[in-house]
């Protein structure tokens, strides 16, 4: 049975399904309509999780009659709002990215089109049009309500490739090659990188993109078909960086975790890291560190070092249970997007937002540097949007392959083109 089938499927087939050890699938028992059930990926050390968590005691204190009761999942929270959804347990309000399961939740009815609330409650105006045509599906609906945003540029310990004899950010091929060359001598790394997970995932696909324009991206991620010109030619330009040493060694068994350790130790010079990482970047590491984009090859298609910019983070969904509870949902919707709150999650967590704010990150400096990039980088596509649930996962187990010393581009272009078939 599909997952089409099983997510639209009727209360007869849920209670069949065996949800015994699962108290999270039960999100929904017991919750009055007084409660507020919300799933959330926020409340453990997701950066900004401190904060909403403050933000919803004060909602608590403003509005006494109502209770939010939070349900917190990390990597897996969409797999248990569906086994959730399926039981009709599940949470009203959802917090959580446009990204592999969730691509066809609003299609399948886990969660309902937000259109009709957005000009109702008055949020049109406060969130970005940018945001909300990345929210929008094909068939004209608003998935949910856009509120984390972030810039994902390139960051760069100046200190150590000073150190290194390297004097300038690295922008070309050559340049880039010559300071791994230079790291390396001594005993030190240049691109640090989780190979064996989405940040590498992500790292491939902006070097990929380096000969590839927007539309040809979107073709290449949707499709799976990576024969153009331009995706060859940006594979080989990966494979020959990572025979050039410019990435980690052992890079395919790293992870982000990983990554961001070698960066924020010092024991790395760069590393591709969106702006909730950025937050992370110790005061010593940060003093030192300069953002930019992903060098370029001779012949590709941009005008100027690549970076990822994206919409498409935390977001407010609303249930078919939530529907049932609509004025408690509006009212902390209301709140969420007050110009305090959200200033808070900038000042507070250096958050990037997908709401308008005049609030400036100056608690976090790469936060802000990145945010000020502009033109000075080159756009590339963030595939989530555009890979089909079923190749996400495969994608990363091709990534892990792509970062393999002697993996030929032939070898990493059928491992991309495989994981399409495989779901």
């Amino acid at each position: 049975m599909t997952r089409r089938r099983l997510l639209t499927a009727g209360s007869g087939l849920a209670a069949a399904v065996p949800l015994a050890g699962c108290g999270a699938a039960l999100a929904g028992d017991g919750a009055g309509p007084d409660t507020l059930v919300v799933h959330t990926q926020l409340g453990t050390t997701a950066a900004g999780s401190a904060t909403y968590l403050s933000a919803v005691a004060d909602f608590h204190r403003e509005h006494p009659g109502l209770t939010v009761r939070n349900l917190v999942n990390g990597d897996d929270l969409a797999q248990v709002y569906e086994t959730s959804r399926l039981a009709r347990k599940e949470a009203d309000v959802v917090m959580v990215n446009l990204y592999d399961k969730t691509l066809a939740w609003t299609d399948v009815g886990a969660t309902v089109d937000v259109t009709p609330y957005l000009d109702d409650w008055g949020l049109r105006g406060r969130i970005l049009p940018e945001a909300l045509r990345e929210w929008t599906d094909p068939k004209g609906r608003l998935r949910a309500f856009p509120y984390f945003a972030t810039n994902w540029p390139v960051a760069y310990n100046t200190r150590l490739l000073e150190r290194a004899g390297v004097r300038a950010i690295p922008t070309t091929e050559s340049e880039l090659i010559s300071a791994a060359r230079a790291l390396r001598a001594k005993g030190s790394m240049l691109v640090t990188v989780g190979g064996e997970d989405w940040t590498g995932q992500k790292l491939l696909a902006q070097t990929i993109q380096t000969f590839l324009r927007a539309d040809e991206a979107v073709h290449a991620y949707s499709t799976g078909d990576f024969g153009s010109r331009g995706a060859r030619e940006g594979i080989e330009y990966f494979v020959h960086l990572r025979d050039a040493g410019v990435f980690a060694d052992k890079a395919q068994g790293l992870t982000s975790d990983s990554m961001f350790t070698q960066y924020n130790t010092g024991r790395a010079a760069v590393e591709s890291a969106m702006s909730s990482a950025l937050a992370q970047v110790p005061a010593d590491i940060a003093k030192h560190t300069a953002v930019g984009g992903f060098p370029l090859a001779p012949g590709a298609v941009h005008g100027r070092p690549t970076a990822l910019r994206t919409y498409t983070l935390i977001a407010f969904w609303i249930s078919p249970n939530g529907t049932k509870k609509i004025d408690a949902v509006e009212k902390f919707l209301r709140f969420m997007y007050r110009p305090d709150t959200v200033a808070r999650f900038i000042t507070e967590a250096g958050r990037d937002m997908a709401v308008r704010s005049e609030a400036l990150a100056t608690r976090f400096p790469l936060v802000a540097a990145a945010a000020r990039l502009g033109d000075r980088v080159s756009d590339v596509v963030l595939p989530d949007v555009h890979v089909p649930p079923t190749a996400n996962q495969p994608l990363i187990t091709a990534t892990s392959t792509a970062f393999t010393p002697g993996t030929s581009a032939a070898r990493v272009r059928a491992a991309l083109e495989s994981a399409y078939r495989q779901g």
